[in-house]
């Protein structure tokens, strides 16, 4: 293997780059060579701090050794063993694991490999549990505007993020929006929730109304969303949309795929908020971004219900070649060993404070519109240019990336979201950096 110390040395043709401008990138790449703790290290040997936990998912920090030693030990031992008709100790494990640190209730897991596929898997489950229970009319899902859930056709289709969804003309049917709760007129720079904007839940009403409740299977949310730039829901929100859902037998799910795993100070964001979904999705943090992986926790109710029909009948026709990968459960397995052994699921609450103040002190930059932060999460958004959304903001990315600060970029807002084992001082630095190149391109 060959190991390319600077990037001209590199060929970029070959590989197509998700969620990048090719073109763009290809001509001054920024690559990254190792990583340790909270900071990655380039080809040329120049220190990254990470503001954004890899893609959300790296929760324990980079180059856990205790991860690596279990998936090595694994492979020599169990490389792959399938899940249909089958099964292997660890995927037992990691579920009676999971469960014990999931929301009360939710204590059925059905394991996936991605984001994407554990939203797809929660959304066939919705259907299928309606029909089973004798709902079979009920086959509408609901999603939100500006939300992200994967990129599957289903969770393209629930997704709100227009550039997703406009490049590709086929959609599921039966799908429709609430509004997003993004409401820069009246809370900008809110610190935590913001105040106004518990009434946009009663948008669920209006689709009961414009389509019927009897036609509507689930409807998905994510609690803070993420890849939209950080929009923390308003106080009150989340109760509301589950009472609403409730009185009209409409299943609530969770996209817990970002925010799952001690990003808001808490195991999940269900405990946060204090609304317990009847299923929630999840990935990223579930093994450290060591091994592709995810998990669909469902309530007793939502599995029960489809436990019918004779015995030896398959209850649910879905799943993976790699649902439970051995590899995957053994990473999972030390990665809760280490969020356990170290408190990292709930750590973010204590340092949730000091990472808020430190953001909104970069209130008063050049073109900065707002701010907005809850528990390890937190956005910058700063104004368009003329010449279109998202300039602005790649020339800030770039600048924090030459000057040792990796995070992620939406249109013209950068979301962050560091590794839990992050100190104030590594606050300080994320802030400093981003400030001094947002005023250094205004």
């Amino acid at each position: 293997m060959t190991l390319h110390q600077k990037p001209n040395t590199l060929q970029t043709d070959s590989f197509w780059m998700p969620f990048t401008a090719n073109r763009q990138f290809k001509k001054t790449p920024r690559l990254f060579a190792s990583a340790e703790g909270m900071h990655y290290t380039t080809v040329d040997g120049r220190k990254v701090i990470d503001g954004s936990a890899g893609l959300w998912c790296v929760n324990a920090g980079h180059g856990r050794r205790q991860i690596a030693a279990a998936v090595e030990r694994q492979l020599m031992n169990l490389d792959f063993a399938p899940s249909f008709n089958m099964g292997h100790p660890l995927a037992f494990d990691f579920a009676e694991r999971l469960t014990e640190i999931a929301p009360k209730g939710l204590d059925r897991v059905f394991f996936t490999n991605s984001g994407s596929e554990s939203v797809d898997t929660a959304l066939k489950i919705a259907l299928a549990y309606q029909r089973a229970i004798g709902q079979g009319t009920r086959t509408r899902l609901i999603g939100r505007e500006r939300g992200y859930h994967g990129v599957g056709f289903g969770g393209m289709s629930v997704g709100g993020m227009v550039a997703n969804r406009r490049a590709f003309a086929t959609h599921l049917p039966g799908v429709d929006h609430i509004r997003h709760t993004h409401d820069l007129a009246r809370n900008a720079f809110a610190k935590d929730q913001p105040e106004h904007g518990a009434e946009l839940a009663d948008d669920l009403e209006r689709m009961v109304a414009l389509h019927g409740a009897d036609t509507i299977a689930a409807v998905i949310v994510e609690p803070v969303p993420g890849s939209t730039a950080v929009l923390p829901p308003p106080k009150g929100y989340l109760k509301r949309l589950r009472e609403i859902a409730d009185k009209h037998g409409i299943l609530l799910i969770f996209d817990e795929v970002i925010t799952g795993f001690g990003r808001l100070g808490t195991p999940f964001a269900a405990d946060y908020f204090g609304v317990t979904p009847d299923m929630m999705t999840t990935a990223k943090g579930i093994t450290n971004g060591t091994v592709p992986c995810g998990a669909v926790f469902a309530s007793r109710k939502i599995h029960d219900g489809l436990m019918t029909g004779p015995e030896g009948t398959i209850e649910l026709f879905h799943g993976y070649t790699y649902s439970a990968h051995p590899t995957a459960c053994a990473a999972g397995l030390a990665t809760l060993d280490i969020y356990k052994d170290e408190g990292l699921l709930t750590r973010g609450a204590s340092v949730a404070e000091y990472w808020r103040d430190a953001l909104h002190s970069l209130k008063g930059l050049p073109n900065v519109i707002d701010i907005r932060n809850c528990g390890l999460m937190g956005a910058v958004e700063v104004a368009p240019r003329k010449d279109g959304v998202g300039a602005r903001g790649y020339d800030v990315m770039v600048d924090c990336f030459n000057r040792g600060l990796y995070l992620r970029m939406s249109g013209d807002s950068f979301a962050l979201s560091p590794p839990l084992i992050v100190e104030k001082s590594h606050i300080d630095d994320i802030v400093s950096i981003l400030g001094d190149a947002i005023k250094r391109v205004a």
